[in-house]
């Protein structure tokens, strides 16, 4: 009985310090860079430069009628 008494708590420390193991290992590769390729729509700017510019001369047209 004696004996069992040690026994539990030997194999109880034994079984956290083996839980308390660990080991890791970290692959490094080499990493690749790739191009990146980026389109830009630049439209819309074309598009309101345009309008603004039309729109000026429709407002001096209309003035020019007017008179």
């Amino acid at each position: 009985m004696a004996q069992r008494l040690w026994l539990t708590p030997m194999f109880l420390v034994l079984f956290v310090l083996a839980g308390c193991q660990s080991s890791h290992q970290v692959e490094l590769k080499p990493v690749e860079i790739k191009p990146i390729h980026i389109t830009i729509d630049v439209n819309v700017k074309v598009d309101r430069a345009l309008d603004n510019f039309f729109n000026d001369i429709d407002a001096a047209e209309d003035k020019i009628k007017q008179d």
